[in-house]
């Protein structure tokens, strides 16, 4: 179970810092039992809803008009939380002040005080690709390079391959014992012919909305082991020197990238339960307390549900400079490798609270169906 904590609402004070330190933790993990309340802050801007369960897109706002105000920036946080990903276009933020807004994103919406920006294992400075025009190294910017893909990775990335698109559903560092709340990524450079590259977001929410009650009830109450090899694997056949030391939190260390999580997990800024122990980061994990058989089962079935019903998914075509932020707790997503150019952007991978499966929790519908 979650703690029970109070927490004030946004409305009732000039200050969201006071709301943030406000929150009385029972646990040291820093969870927030009552769903968080939007407060209506951002609707003076144009927004369009991507599909009828997941996605915005603000198509005018800019994001450095917000960045100093936490009413703002919180309620920012919640609408994430509860469309899973929200798009922006042509941003002109900045790699600091992208850092700065994945940070402020969860402590705003409660997260731990030791949860910091992530580190990543390969996808770090020491691969010496700079995140801006002046050459500047970063170890809490993931650059996403299409060229460093093919690189380490293989033909998985290449436009021609004859892998299934479908492998590539995954959320982000799920191997962590403390893993991701939100992600921005700003793509900084487009494939030259502007066609391609696109990536989709699936709601994890509405996956666990389609099980059966009976098989809800079975995910309610199952751990998933989420695992990847592949870091060491590079490190081995590349010659590369993997990040030391904690990677954006105390608990982030070592190099075994292996994590045991709820195979349902509860949001704790929107309290919906959503499908977390599926697709890319449990293809070399398992489903824990059932046979090796019907974990591979379950497993097959949770991502022919993530990735072959469209109408949970969002896609996203991009243009330079544009953004997106999604929360990795409920959204599964995936790159389309259907380009022969370069495709980079800078992704900031914020950490969050350790999963937790609440049973008093309610899925997306219940939860939506009870304000109707």
């Amino acid at each position: 179970m979650s703690p029970s904590i109070a927490v004030e609402s946004p409305l009732s004070s000039p200050s969201v810092d006071k709301v943030t330190t406000s929150i009385k933790n029972a646990l040291p993990s820093g969870l927030i039992k009552e769903p968080l309340k939007y407060s209506g802050s951002l609707n003076e801007y144009q927004s369009l809803d991507v599909t009828p369960v997941i996605g915005r897109e603000f198509p005018t706002l800019e994001l450095t008009d917000i960045l100093d105000d936490d009413r703002k920036l919180r309620d920012l946080a919640i609408l994430v939380s509860q469309r899973g990903v929200l798009f922006f276009r042509n941003q002109n933020i900045n790699s600091d002040q992208q850092k700065a807004l994945g940070q402020r994103l969860g402590e705003l919406t409660g997260k731990p005080e030791t949860s910091k920006l992530h580190r990543h294992a390969v996808n770090n400075s020491k691969r010496s690709i700079s995140v801006d025009e002046h050459g500047k190294l970063d170890d809490e910017i993931s650059v996403i390079s299409s060229e460093v893909n093919r690189k380490y990775y293989g033909d998985r990335f290449l436009d021609n391959s004859k892998h299934l698109a479908s492998t590539g559903w995954h959320a982000d560092i799920t191997f962590e014992r403390v893993p991701s709340d939100y992600a921005i990524l700003k793509i900084t450079h487009t494939p030259e012919d502007q066609t391609g590259g696109d990536t989709l977001w699936a709601s994890g929410y509405e996956v666990y909305d389609r099980l059966s009650p009976a098989i809800q009830k079975l995910a309610d109450g199952l751990t998933a082991v989420h695992y990847q090899p592949v870091f060491n694997n590079i490190a081995k056949e590349h010659g590369i020197e993997l990040i030391d030391g904690d990677r954006g939190a105390p608990e982030n260390v070592g190099f075994d990238f292996k994590a045991s999580h709820p195979l349902v997990r509860t949001n704790p800024v929107t309290g919906w339960k959503s499908l977390f122990g599926a697709a890319g980061q449990v293809d070399n994990g398992w489903i824990e307390g059932v046979t090796k058989r019907e974990s591979e089962i379950l497993k097959q079935y949770f991502r022919q549900l993530i990735s072959e019903n469209h109408d949970l998914q969002a896609r996203f075509k991009w243009g330079t400079n544009d953004l997106a932020i999604w929360d990795n707790r409920s959204v599964f997503h995936t790159a389309t490798n259907d380009y022969e150019g370069k495709r980079q952007g800078n992704r900031v991978v914020s950490l969050g609270e350790i999963p937790y499966y609440d049973p008093a929790s309610k899925s997306r519908r219940e939860a939506l169906a009870a304000l109707a």
